[in-house]
């Protein structure tokens, strides 16, 4: 029988990255569990090779960590530099292609009409 809740809260939008750190705290059966669910549901290649990994280590003896659900990685801060953009830094204007403005057929040349 599949479980219907994983036995980490909010499983299903975490980010591989700060699943790769909550999974450290589950013991065996937890992370049969995970597995099982994940298998069920999304069925996701990476996310079942981390978990598969981790649960390989659990058989072999790795203990669980004493971490927390609660990891967060640290996230990016907004960009800064780069160059504000104004009159005197933005591109030339263009001018239309030599063939003619789009959505506006072309002239015949010389004596073709």
């Amino acid at each position: 029988m599949h479980e219907t809740t994983p036995p980490i809260e909010g499983y299903e939008g975490l980010p591989v990255g700060t699943l790769q750190h909550r999974v450290r705290s589950l013991d065996t059966e937890q992370m049969r569990q995970l597995v099982d669910y994940e298998e069920s549901h999304a069925n996701r290649a990476g996310v079942l090779e981390i978990l598969r990994h981790r649960l390989h280590d659990l058989e072999e003896g790795a203990e669980p960590s004493g971490g927390t659900q609660d990891f967060q990685p640290e996230r990016p801060g907004p960009p800064t530099g780069g160059s504000p953009v104004s009159t005197d830094t933005a591109a030339p204007a263009s001018s239309p292609p030599p063939q003619g403005v789009p959505n506006q057929p072309a002239k015949p040349k010389g004596d073709r009409q």
